[in-house]
């Protein structure tokens, strides 16, 4: 039925070991580390200055790396001649006077000296509700969504998709908790889209398993595993492939504002992709998904019916 027959499933033992070791490595490094917070959930002050010319973000970032502000975060903002710093709270100075010592700081040493264009302070009580509401949209868009994979399917089924789901967006926040990047607002909308991108492969998944279930009866479940994962394999890789190219160009050419975005969706589809092979698929089988499970049921007066 496929012109590939590799062995997914037989080598589950290896590939769950090793998302274990990443999960453990994640959650350690959550514990200790936690994530880099951006002023969009700590609160803090946003400065946008315009040239005249195209800004030199390096040297920016140098230049208030120099005068004491490390925490400084300096993309472009609409056009290469706008830029936005943003900076966490600093005590006992208030955002007007923090806006003036930035842009002094920043004009200190520059032949061409920037415009302060806008300032704007997010308060910690507003990114304490931001924080809170962006994870429960979280949760509760993944509880709505494997709800409808456990009605559509089975709950064996659901229970890997959850594992799975679990899986990519814990070893996802592990990279960024290791690396130190930020984490605001625009990686949030990037790991829900994380989780619908891993979600959707793995129903895809399932639905080739539970079609085989029914036509494939004489096989063992694995292999029935095994052929459907085979089959979905050319348009797994080529989703993937196209989603890559997308994201590779944002990487390089979509600037700093979307940088960590395409960051997460980088590494997630690669991780969604494997776990919709190695994760959801062999926990069904763990749980005893059999092709009884998804059986169309029959009837008891079916017989008497046809009768005449």
């Amino acid at each position: 039925m496929s012109k590939t027959n590799i062995n997914f499933i037989g080598n589950r033992k290896i590939a769950l070991a090793f998302s274990a070791v990443l999960t453990i490595l994640s959650i350690g490094s959550l514990a200790v580390h936690g994530l880099q917070m951006g002023i969009d959930f700590t609160g803090g002050t946003l400065i946008q200055v315009g040239y005249k010319q195209t800004a030199d973000l390096t040297q920016l970032r140098n230049t208030l790396n120099t005068e004491g502000f490390n925490d400084a975060t300096v993309q472009n903002f609409g056009t290469a001649k706008d830029v936005l710093i943003r900076l966490k709270p600093h005590e006992g100075v208030s955002s007007a006077d923090l806006s003036n010592k930035v842009l002094e700081a920043i004009n200190k040493n520059t032949a061409e000296p920037a415009e302060l264009q806008r300032v704007e302070f997010v308060g910690p009580q507003v990114g304490d509700d931001l924080a809170e509401d962006g994870f429960l949209a979280l949760l509760y868009s993944t509880i709505a969504i494997l709800a409808y994979i456990a009605w559509r399917f089975e709950w064996k089924f659901a229970a890997g998709a959850i594992i799975a789901t679990i899986h990519d967006v814990v070893v996802t926040l592990g990279l960024f908790s290791i690396l130190g990047l930020e984490f605001d607002l625009t990686v949030l909308a990037a790991v829900l889209a994380l989780i619908g991108y891993s979600l959707n492969d793995t129903i895809v998944v399932y639905d080739r398993i539970r079609e085989n279930f029914r036509l494939l009866r004489s096989i063992s479940t694995e292999d029935i595993m095994n052929i459907s994962v085979n089959v979905t394999l050319s348009r797994t890789i080529m989703t993937s492939l196209t989603v890559l190219l997308v994201l590779v160009s944002l990487f390089f050419l979509g600037g700093e504002v979307i940088h960590n975005f395409a960051i997460v969706l980088l590494f997630g589809v690669f991780f969604g992709t494997y776990s919709s092979i190695f994760i959801a698929s062999p926990v069904a089988l763990l749980l005893g998904i059999s092709p009884a499970d998804l059986m169309i049921p029959v009837k008891e007066d079916s017989e008497l019916d046809q009768m005449p």
